[in-house]
Order: structure tokens, then C-alpha cells, then sequence
């Protein structure tokens, strides 16, 4: 059933200092808002608990157990340590981002005055055991990554009784694609370095056991405005700590992104690279390798592999720079190169064989319009996100305990079809079917609790006409049935992603008849489209898809 990836970049978990996932990711400019992501399971194994993200849904987790609830939050302690009060050394100020499980604000030290950004995670929201674990191994891998070149540095962990505050390095450059949009010049040798950089923390990472699961263009982040400003690896929410050869399972991480073995949900480290190997391709055409206008399109392009080398610019693009993508999308993870490699690769090398002739202007067009609908979708994704209670999703566990009338941990087909019919839901049953096979990954006829969770956070996010029509009037202000320029302008500016340049790229990607304005149709249609989908991110950490 269908996020992050991104998101509109699709994931929930804490609000990460990155750029989208309904993980609640938060920052300034390019740590923006964030998109939904629907929680499922934690697999147990060696390194703890793991969630499962998803973003488009299809697959729910393997593991069976069902969350516990851990009662009242607010009083016990997340980190395991005594108390500390952010406040003391911190002031906080305005609002950077907003997720379902808390808030990323401006601070600053109160001692220095040195500017940085707080992400508050709510601990009334940690409802399970895994969200708690989560927050753990975020704080602990940030820890663990300290200093690391590229990696935005943890600066301190806080926990009060009503949230967890994580302060870190603040960066305030924007997103990656936006640099390079405006910097108008672009050359497979400008692509090259940005990749050595991106490859180079994943082989950082690796090398420190840590596996980051959620590679994306909008979790990398520049340091500042400067023109030599530093690209900075943000968000670790999904990442997990790894033993060489250690077997994953759960599915985790973003639609346009996630590697074939993670949807088979028997993977590694080397998912990381197929990732990096997306994003190079990206850089490099505009367009994501695997495309569709579904989540479930785009999972079936990434089992598929096929590489489109043919398209324009192909033909121009260097044959060192196909070699390399190849090599990285290969679907067998064994045949796949290495970080390492990746760096040893001839185009990857410092005055290697990339060229330093420019682009085709279209490859700019083409990713200024693909960033820009993704700016308008993650909007949107906040809107719909917020608009989700605590009661709500409550209600949804209320639902699942009433359908399974066993207490078994699982329902079946029968089971979800006449719950979901006494609890009012209008659904057809083809549509339930269709809910059902999201969610049995291994066919074997029956859900557990995360995964009935995920897929029906899923339909109440993106499938449900209140949700989608009370974000279509977020930006509709006068209720003409229409989003104008101006509209659109006042509702990006007001959360400071967009200027004008990007509200005309959004109109052009998203006004299919042309008439200079986005009605409902046209609205739901981005909403509904592969495109950083309903959950950009399979499921990042607090659920997503």
C-alpha cells in the first residue's frame, strides 16, 4: 500500500534534521518539514530492535510479536539516565520543522551564542517498546559517528519528562539538489565530486559498523550558504549498527532508493551503496532509474533492474559513468562494488575520467522540477501528518485488538473484511483484498499488528478525501477550488522552501491542462503519484508508508 520513499519524502520518525520523510524530519531550509511515515515492526536480532519503515507499503515486517505499549511515558525515562533540562544551556527558538513525533527548533547556546538546531522528540508518542529502542539507537549512533567528516555532529542529548531533545550542528545551506540547481554550471566532473563525497561517508559509516538505511538527496545537507560550504549526512533514524555478514529483514528506507534485497527483506550494507548508486544517477540525468506512477510501480521497476542508458542525455553522458552505475545497481548484492571501490572507481577519482564539460540544460530542468514537486508533496505530507491525532491512531490499534478475536497476534482476510465492515469502513472488497496483499508479504494469509498499522496509516494518510482535501485547502486560502501562484507562494514561503523560481517549477510539474493553477485533480494526482510517495519511506522510523 504504498513513502518515504521522501517523500514527498515519505517516513515518520523523530523528526530528523534531513530533508523529508514524514519521520517528522526537521530542519531549517533544507531541514524541512517532514512526510509521513507509518511505524511497523521491530525484527529482533543481534544489535536490538530494528524497525521496519516503509514508505510505499507493500511489505509488511517479518517479525510476528506485537508492540507493547509502555503506559505512561511522560514520567519514566527514555535514555536511561537522570533527567537534564535543554533549557539550562540552550534558549529555543523559532520552529524549523514539524513531524508526528515532535518539533526541530532554532537554538541557541546560551553561554556562546552559537546557533544549532534541537529536534524535540514527544515521549507521550513513543507507544511501543521499538520507538523507544529507536530513539536509543539514534542518540547512540550520532554518538558513535561523532567527529566523522561529513556527518552533522551531535552537540547534546537532553531528556526531560515531556521530551527527549537532541541538539545538533545546524545546516542552514539547504538541500543538495538546490545547490546545484543554482549554480546553473554543472559537469560530470561537479557530479563526480558530489558522489566521492556522499560515497565517502557511506565507506566512513561502514567502516564504524553502522549502516544507514535511508540514503536520499534530502538527507544530504550543506553546512551553510557559502559557495565551498560542506556537505553534511543528516538523519540516522533508520540507520542500525552491523556485524560483517549480519542478515537484515525488515523493509526500511524510500521508495526511489530502497535496493531490491531490502523488498526481498534479506539484506545488508550493501543496500547502502545501491542507494548511492540512484543518487549518482540522479545527478546525472535528472530522473530517478526506477520509475512508475505508483509506490508498488516503482518496487517492481527495482526488482526489474532494468538501467535506461538509451534516453537523453545518456548517449553524451561518459561511458566511465555508465560503468559505474552499473556496477552499483547491480541487482545481486555479491556483484555489487563496495564503498571502497566505489571510490577506487576511475570516474569517482579526483581528475579522473569524468569530464568537466557541461551538462545538458536538461538535466538541470529536469531535477529542479523533480526537487520542486517534491517541496510542494512534503508540505502537503506535514499537513495531512498533523492532521493525524493521537486518538486516531490509537483508534487504529483499538480496531486491530477488536478484529483479532483470538488474541493470536494475527487476523486473516475474513477477519479484517467483517472488522473493518462493523467499524463502519465503506471499503470494497477488492480494496480490502488489495490492503490485505500490501501487508501478507510472505502469503500466508494473515497480517500481524504492524503490518495491519502500516497499511491502514497508510489508507487514512493518502487514501482518505478528508485528508487529502484538508491539505488541498492548507494551500487553497480562498476557497476557489483552486491553488494559485500566489497561493502556493504564501504557503512555501511561510515555511521557507520555496522561492520564486521553485513555486513556477511546482505550477509547471503540477498543472497538467496548462491553465496556470492546480485544482483538486491535479493535486491528488501528485499526491497519488510514485513521486516520493505517501510515505516516502518504506518506512522510516516511526512508521512509513
Amino acid at each position: 500500500m504504498g513513502n518515504q520513499c521522501v517523500g514527498a519524502g515519505g517516513a515518520h520518525k523523530h523528526d530528523r534534521q534531513g530533508g523529508g520523510g514524514e519521520r517528522g524530519r526537521a530542519q531549517a531550509q533544507g531541514q524541512g518539514a517532514g512526510q509521513g511515515e507509518v511505524r511497523a515492526v521491530g525484527q529482533q536480532g543481534q544489535g536490538g530492535s530494528r524497525t521496519v519503515e516503509e514508505t510505499t507499503r507493500t511489505a509488511p515486517p517479518v517479525a510476528m510479536a506485537r508492540p507493547r505499549p509502555v503506559g505512561a511515558m511522560a514520567t519514566a525515562t527514555v535514555l536511561g539516565r537522570p533527567m537534564s533540562d535543554v533549557r539550562a544551556e540552550y534558549t529555543l527558538g523559532r520552529e524549523l520543522g514539524r513531524g508526528q513525533f515532535g518539533v526541530t527548533y532554532l537554538c541557541t547556546h546560551n553561554k556562546t551564542g552559537e546557533v544549532l538546531a534541537c529536534k524535540s522528540i514527544a515521549k507521550r508518542k513513543l507507544t511501543t517498546k521499538d520507538d523507544i529502542e529507536d530513539v536509543k539507537r539514534e542518540v547512540q549512533i550520532m554518538h558513535h559517528l561523532s567527529g566523522t567528516p561529513n556527518v552533522v555532529e551531535l552537540k547534546g542529548v537532553f531528556e526531560d519528562r515531556q521530551a527527549v531533545h537532541i541538539v545538533m550542528e545546524l545546516c542552514a545551506g539547504g538541500e543538495l539538489f538546490d545547490r546545484i540547481i543554482a549554480k546553473g554550471h554543472y559537469s560530470e566532473r561537479a557530479a563526480a565530486a558530489l558522489c566521492r563525497t556522499i560515497v565517502s561517508i557511506v565507506h566512513r559509516c561502514h567502516s564504524l559498523n553502522v549502516f544507514h538505511r535511508d540514503l536520499k538527496p534530502e538527507n544530504f545537507l550543506l553546512a551553510s550558504k557559502d559557495e565551498n560550504a560542506p556537505l553534511k549526512a543528516t538523519d540516522f533514524g533508520l540507520s542500525v549498527f552491523f556485524k560483517p555478514g549480519e542478515v537484515f529483514h525488515d523493509i526500511v528506507g524510500s521508495a526511489y532508493y530502497v535496493a531490491p534485497e531490502v523488498l526481498r527483506r534479506k539484506y545488508g550494507p550493501e543496500a547502502d551503496v545501491w542507494s548511492a548508486g540512484v543518487i549518482v544517477y540522479i545527478l546525472l540525468c535528472g530522473v530517478p532509474p526506477f520509475w512508475a506512477e505508483t509506490e508498488q510501480g516503482i518496487f517492481d521497476a527495482v526488482l526489474r533492474g532494468h538501467i535506461d542508458f538509451k534516453s537523453d542525455p545518456w548517449p553524451k553522458i561518459s561511458s566511465a559513468a555508465k560503468d559505474l552505475v552499473t556496477k552499483m545497481l547491480k541487482q545481486d548484492p555479491k556483484e555489487r562494488l563496495t564503498a571502497q571501490q566505489v571510490l577506487s572507481h576511475p570516474w569517482m577519482k579526483e581528475d579522473g575520467d569524468a569530464p568537466d564539460q557541461p551538462l545538458d540544460n536538461a538535466v538541470l530542468t529536469r531535477l529542479k522540477n523533480f526537487s520542486a514537486a517534491n517541496k510542494m508533496k512534503k508540505l502537503a505530507l506535514k499537513v495531512i501528518a498533523e492532521s493525524l491525532s493521537e486518538d486516531e491512531i490509537i483508534g487504529l490499534k483499538e480496531m486491530f485488538k477488536a478484529m483479532d478475536t483470538d488474541n493470536s497476534g494475527t487476523i486473516t482476510f475474513e477477519e479484517l473484511k467483517e472488522g473493518l465492515h462493523r467499524q463502519g469502513s465503506r471499503l470494497a472488497e477488492s480494496d480490502v483484498k488489495k490492503l490485505m496483499d500490501a501487508a501478507d508479504v510472505d502469503g500466508n494469509g494473515k497480517i500481524d499488528f504492524n503490518e495491519f498499522i502500516s497499511a491502514t496509516m497508510h489508507m487514512n494518510k493518502m487514501e482518505k478525501e478528508d485528508h487529502l482535501f484538508a491539505a488541498f485547502k492548507h494551500f487553497d486560502t480562498d476557497n476557489s477550488g483552486y491553488i494559485t501562484v500566489e497561493e502556493l507562494q504564501q504557503a512555501m514561503q511561510k515555511n521557507g522552501v520555496g522561492d520564486a523560481e521553485t513555486i513556477h517549477d511546482i505550477i509547471k510539474e503540477v498543472d497538467t491542462d496548462n491553465d496556470g493553477r492546480i485544482d483538486y485533480d491535479e493535486f491528488v494526482a501528485m499526491m497519488r503519484k510514485g513521486n516520493e510517495g505517501p510515505q516516502n519511506n518504506i518506512r522510516g522510523r516511526r512508521g512509513k508508508f
